[in-house]
């Protein structure tokens, strides 16, 4: 089954613009730009080729000065998972693996356990990975909303494994989970698998209605009636944050030095 990684890289960020180019210091003190990290934990998987979407030839010019394979989107593209699409005829994998742009903590293992779940379950059309909070995690979720920021994006599941839906409100939203049971709440890790198939049907739908509400491209899935299967997937104690905010920088450098990453 050969595969692909796409990491989307757009310039103008609602959030945080310019974020892709944004500087994180690791372990050992040298910075580089969010998307070289992403680049550089995207490769960690082990797949056949990764490129990086971006509709910015900054951006472009400066995937190719660190070694990376850059292609050109248009800036109509609404989202990450449009990018993967628009880049279909041009990629030769029967998998492709959407790697979210601001996901540098991405640890390998959860790539591979995509790409193990896609492969012994020839009939999935989609996949993403989920992963059980603990109790720091939870509470750093609920804090960032009540600031009326995003810290991350959560997932109801069904018992067979599918989603029922993704938001970015900390779903469930019991106050008795942070004490009793974190793990009940499920991160949504930016990761994407999907089949050539499913992926080229998704330019044909309108935006959906809860994705423009959420802002979260994956309900245009579930608003269409596909299923996209959720695959468990645990920490270890790793800290896992994103860059949706500036504010964020600071929390994946320090996972950055935590976990040793160069």
């Amino acid at each position: 089954m050969k595969t692909a990684i796409i990491i989307p890289s757009r310039m103008n960020s609602t959030r945080f613009p310019g974020k892709s180019l944004a500087l994180l210091e690791g372990s050992d003190g040298e910075k580089r730009s969010l998307v070289e990290r992403c680049f550089i934990a995207a490769r960690e998987i082990g797949v056949d080729e990764i490129y990086v979407a971006t509709d910015h030839e900054e951006i472009a010019e400066h995937v190719r000065g660190f070694g990376g394979q850059a292609m050109m989107t248009p800036e109509s593209c609404r989202n990450g998972t449009e990018r993967c699409a628009f880049l279909l005829d041009q990629i030769d994998a029967d998998l492709i693996i959407n790697f979210q742009g601001d996901a540098p903590l991405i640890p390998a293992d959860f790539g591979r356990a995509l790409i193990e779940y896609m492969a012994i379950h020839p009939e999935a059309e989609m996949a993403t990975p989920v992963m059980p909070c603990d109790r720091e995690q939870l509470i750093a979720l609920r804090e960032d909303r009540m600031k009326g920021q995003v810290g991350g994006t959560t997932a109801a599941i069904a018992s067979d494994g599918r989603a029922l839906y993704f938001s970015k409100e900390v779903l469930p939203t019991s106050d008795a989970l942070v004490e009793s049971s974190p793990s009940d709440v499920y991160l949504h890790i930016g990761l994407y698998a999907y089949r050539r198939g499913v992926l080229s049907q998704y330019v044909n739908w309108s935006e959906g209605h809860l994705e423009k509400i959420e802002g979260l491209e994956q309900l245009r899935f579930l608003e269409n009636g596909k299923r996209i299967d959720c695959v468990k997937v645990n920490s270890n104690g790793r800290a896992f944050w994103e860059v949706n905010n500036p504010e964020d920088v600071l929390r994946v450098e320090n996972a950055l030095k935590q976990r040793g990453i160069k």
